[in-house]
């Protein structure tokens, strides 16, 4: 029984999920134009929706940084050949547009976190007031199912990324990086039992 136990606790060191859980089969790995960083709250990456980590493993071009402060930054933003900007709303914030010809590529700073940690990261970095701020096409909505976002057009980090991907580059197919998210959900809904999930997460209406 111990044993199963200690098992059972044991966790994948690529995608952090408990091993009976591992999805890094899911995970994909794509190439991108765009070059994508991740400043995850720490208190994010002990959550078991760490869907940063997923965009992260599974795009060729992006890094994961975990921390409030990032002592660095200077030098991540600084790598040629990238304009640095910072997806997150805002009234100067300019939603992403396709790549026009040669254009330098983005390196695109995702914060991740709840509002308050992602706006704790911001503030923690001055060096990210300075940077452009961009965001995504009206109208998204988030396919997680089994939370309700205090915003409604609120959505997961690995489906931000994702959109954002898919509006800079729209000949690529980057929906490939949701498999794991998808997969995370219904495993979580399995879990909980349809005649609960019905109950609790559905609406009536829909």
């Amino acid at each position: 029984m111990a044993s199963e136990q200690s098992k059972a606790r044991r966790r994948c060191a690529e995608c952090t999920r408990p091993l009976q859980h591992c999805l890094c089969s899911l995970i994909p790995s794509l190439p991108s134009r765009t070059r994508v960083l991740l400043l995850q709250h720490p208190d994010e990456a002990k959550h078991a929706l760490n869907t940063a980590r997923f965009a992260a493993m599974g795009l060729h071009n992006a890094q994961l940084i975990i921390a409030e402060t990032v002592v660095e930054l200077e030098q991540y933003l600084q790598l040629p050949g990238y304009r640095p900007c910072v997806l997150f709303p805002g009234e100067a914030a300019q939603e992403l547009q396709a790549y026009q010809g040669e254009q330098l590529p983005l390196l695109l700073v995702v914060p991740d976190g709840t509002w308050r940690k992602a706006r704790k990261i911001l503030h923690c970095n001055p060096l990210l007031a300075a940077l452009p701020r961009v965001t995504l096409p009206a109208g998204l909505s988030s396919r997680y199912r089994l939370r309700k976002a205090p915003d409604e057009n609120a959505l997961a980090t690995v489906e931000a990324v994702t959109h954002a991907l898919t509006a800079l580059e729209p000949s690529v197919d980057f929906s490939p990086l949701l498999r794991p998210f998808e997969a995370l959900i219904e495993g979580q809904i399995q879990a909980m039992g349809a005649e609960v999930y019905q109950r609790n997460h559905v609406d009536p209406a829909d």
